[in-house]
């Protein structure tokens, strides 16, 4: 993508053309040389990079609250679960969000998950920008002392699908299915 908003290489190259272009025009025309002229591609880099930090995009807030969720798997903290969760989810095996978080709460309540390493493959907004889905793989380390580690494996690469509502301005999980485990065709209801 070309927007000055999610990255800073597309405001950063038309800093170097400028400065390139300047340079030529100075050398061509050195009676026209100015302090200021190099101080314009100074300024389009380091707006390249304020742009960047100062703005965040609809795509970096879901890519922040899939990040959280990925991280509270991790740490085993179903309250920070809570948090990003829309009041009306519901997927193909939790009907609510009460249902969800006693899920969780029960699964997280002894030690399970060492690490999570997320990779998102896909963020699609909608065009009115009040609705996503993202699709994003995790490879879960588990914890040496957690039952899926004694009896199955020791890592699982998770691929999970989540629409996501935006809610005042902040995004919500409204569902999350399971895709695939260890790039297997999966689902909730295989989950125990």
């Amino acid at each position: 993508m070309f927007g000055v908003f999610e990255q800073p290489w597309t405001l950063l190259t038309v800093a170097i053309a400028t400065l390139l272009v300047l340079l030529m025009v100075r050398r061509i025309l050195p009676e026209k040389r100015h302090w200021w002229q190099l101080a314009l591609p100074a300024f389009l880099a380091v707006a390249a990079f304020g742009l960047d930090a100062l703005v965040k995009t609809d795509r970096e807030k879901i890519d922040t609250i899939i990040n959280m969720g990925v991280k509270a798997v991790e740490q085993e903290n179903p309250d920070a679960i809570e948090a990003i969760i829309s009041d009306n989810y519901s997927d193909s095996y939790h009907k609510t969000k009460t249902a969800l978080i006693r899920h969780c709460r029960r699964k997280l309540s002894e030690p399970l998950v060492k690490k999570n390493i997320k990779r998102i493959v896909e963020i699609v907004v909608s065009p009115s920008k009040t609705t996503a889905e993202a699709t994003f793989t995790v490879r879960i380390v588990f914890d040496k002392r957690s039952y899926v580690y004694r009896n199955y494996k020791r890592t699982m690469l998770v691929r999970v699908k989540a629409n996501l509502q935006k809610e005042q301005d902040k995004w919500l999980i409204k569902q999350a299915e399971l895709l695939e485990l260890n790039r297997q065709p999966f689902d909730w209801r295989h989950v125990r």
